[in-house]
């Protein structure tokens, strides 16, 4: 059974294509290659024994999605493909509106065309905004997010539901929190391009030494310690939830499904928790230094994840110094190619 990767050879799209691949999924990617290397591709096939098909384009390009589809007979989509950083979003939002509308409207296009179901959406927990009350569950109103890249993720939900809808398809939204650590190879992890926007590739690149400190964005904020609570999830745990949410949508009988799952481990870690846990998991020295708050970044979000576990029978296992061990391992490893 073909299933398209869309952004596969990035940070959750690699981890993912792994899980797929041990559970006997024939996958397709696609990646233009802007938030990733070819190296992963590689190193998806090291892990794995096998090696995915690969295709390197934008998926603005329709005309090249469609000859991606007439080539293989394609039963569902896990679509990563989107630019993520919020902070970059709030200074390109045009660029952010145009790749992740764009690309998600052509892959849709030719379900629609084509008569294919079963897609699996990266979302993302911004879509409810700053929450009134903690933790979050799939009910738990959606607010105007706080940055453009939140936005893209709410509309690119509207847009599902009401193709869903329309067309008699199964979806499945997918409202991760925050994705952290990488494959226990070593092989696999987050690969930021430039300065690194993101809490824990930035932490890994100053005990590194690339950073001369790390930048925590304000310690002013309404909690324990002044600094923000994320619920942050192991990758690989994360990738595992996919494999679970594609499975349901394949083995349902009904026409037409929308599924929306919170994906977390049910628990707030604050920044600087965040940094004492890698000093400790790691016995490394992280220097700091506070910054004013980032336009766009929310106090407080953490998950009930409570319908996961019930209806996909999914849960978070790995603990966050175990999730830090392997980030620094992977660090290590970019350290390795480069010398």
């Amino acid at each position: 059974m073909a299933v398209l990767v869309t952004g596969g050879l990035g940070y959750i799209g690699s981890h993912t294509v792994v899980e797929l691949i041990n559970n006997g999924f024939e996958v397709i990617i696609v990646d233009d290659l802007s938030n990733s290397e070819k190296f992963i591709l590689k190193n998806i096939e090291e892990i794995t024994g096998k090696k995915p098909i690969f295709y390197p384009f934008d998926l603005k390009r329709r005309e090249l999605l469609s000859q991606v589809f007439d080539a293989h007979q394609i039963e569902g989509c896990i679509n990563f493909a989107a630019s993520k950083a919020v902070g970059e979003s709030q200074v390109k939002p045009v660029d952010y509106y145009e790749n992740n509308l764009f690309t998600l409207i052509n892959i849709l296009q030719e379900f629609k065309e084509r008569g294919v179901s079963n897609f699996i959406f990266s979302s993302s927990c911004t879509v409810y905004g700053q929450a009134e009350k903690m933790p979050i569950d799939e009910n738990t109103p959606l607010k105007l997010p706080e940055s453009v890249y939140g936005k893209t993720k709410q509309m690119g939900e509207e847009i599902l539901i009401d193709f869903a809808k329309a067309y008699n398809r199964r979806i499945s939204l997918l409202r991760y929190f925050n994705p952290i650590g990488a494959h226990p190879s070593g092989k696999l992890g987050e690969l930021p391009l430039g300065v690194p926007n993101n809490l824990i590739p930035y932490v890994t690149q100053t005990a590194a030494g690339i950073r001369e400190k790390l930048n925590i964005w304000g310690d002013d904020y309404d909690t324990a310690d002044g600094t923000a609570i994320r619920d942050y999830i192991y990758v690989v745990d994360l990738a595992k939830a996919h494999v679970s949410a594609l499975k349901r949508l394949l083995e349902s009988s009904e026409e037409t499904m929308v599924d929306i799952f919170n994906l977390g481990t049910g628990k707030g870690s604050s920044v600087l928790e965040v940094v004492k846990a890698f000093e400790t998991a790691n016995d490394v020295k992280i220097p700091y230094q506070i910054c004013a708050k980032r336009e766009g970044d929310i106090t407080v979000a953490y998950a009930n994840a409570d319908k996961a576990e019930k209806e996909l029978h999914w849960k978070s296992e790995t603990s966050l110094e175990e999730s830090l061990r392997t980030v620094w391992k992977w660090q290590q490893y970019l350290d390795s190619r480069t010398v």
